[in-house]
């Protein structure tokens, strides 16, 4: 068993040294979500299953705080709402889910962020090539799957591992929330 848990520790720290290679992508994500929420935009972020739960933790981050104490920022988490997942997901398709969260919601100005381990979950590729006049920042892992491309940014974890690459999304969504909440504290 021990040798199971440091291949585990290997593992994340292998796919975590890698992050380092995507500071450019990182600062130029941060840049367009800063710049989205000081015009009084919204970041609306969605993914499935554990990508899911990253969404949520991202919204969190925003609305609530980070590390301190400040205004709450405009996140909203479209895969939290379990009315709108089941009524849009039963009449319209799950493939559509996020697509027409984000025609009700969004407009003209704010960042739509996508978790996607694969890259290749249908109702994530049909919501960015469906959306126009929102910037799209991707948080993908393996060789990008479909999404690759459609994203402003592409923020690509270079793993075959789903748990290595949400490791990786973690920390990086944790360092776009430093970067967000450090700009609002800065007069």
């Amino acid at each position: 068993m021990n040798r199971e848990i440091l291949e585990m520790i290997d593992g994340n720290l292998d796919a975590v040294v890698k992050v380092r290679e995507l500071m450019p992508k990182i600062e130029k994500a941060a840049k367009i979500m800063i710049e989205s929420l000081k015009m009084g935009n919204k970041m609306m972020s969605c993914g499935n299953g554990g990508s899911a739960a990253q969404a949520m933790h991202f919204s969190g981050e925003l609305v609530g705080k980070f590390l301190v104490d400040r205004r709450s920022l405009a996140g909203v988490c479209l895969n939290s709402d379990i009315t709108n997942i089941t009524s849009l997901g039963n009449d319209y398709g799950y493939e559509n889910i996020f697509r027409r969260q984000v025609e009700g919601i969004g407009k003209k100005g704010d960042v739509l962020v996508c978790f996607s381990t694969s890259g290749d979950s249908e109702n994530l590729l049909e919501v960015v090539k469906n959306i126009k006049g929102i910037k799209v920042i991707n948080l993908l892992g393996r060789n990008g799957g479909g999404m690759k491309g459609s994203g402003d940014v592409d923020i690509i974890v270079d793993s075959e591992e789903t748990p290595r690459i949400q490791e990786c999304h973690l920390l990086i969504l944790h360092i776009l929330a430093k970067l967000i909440e450090d700009s609002f504290l800065k007069k």
